[in-house]
């Protein structure tokens, strides 16, 4: 379930979410390894970081469609 070094050399760097998918990456690796897989997945995490990647995800994909559109 963790992400891999191959995940992470296809990660652009010039994408405008980059950091946020790598902090929100971190994040969930780090609560895999140490809590998830003792038996500890009560308490949500990362959700702050899942949520601002999340929203510049749908920044992006909005500004991409409206790009598209004038180009056509």
């Amino acid at each position: 379930m963790r992400i891999t070094k191959k995940d992470k050399r296809d990660q652009s760097s010039t994408s405008p979410c980059a950091h946020l998918r790598a902090a929100y990456h971190n994040c969930f690796n780090r609560w895999y390894s140490e809590k998830f897989v003792k038996g500890q997945w009560g308490k949500e995490e990362c959700v702050s970081e899942w949520q601002k990647y999340r929203a510049c995800l749908s920044v992006s994909s909005i500004s991409l469609t409206f790009l598209f559109i004038l180009s056509l």
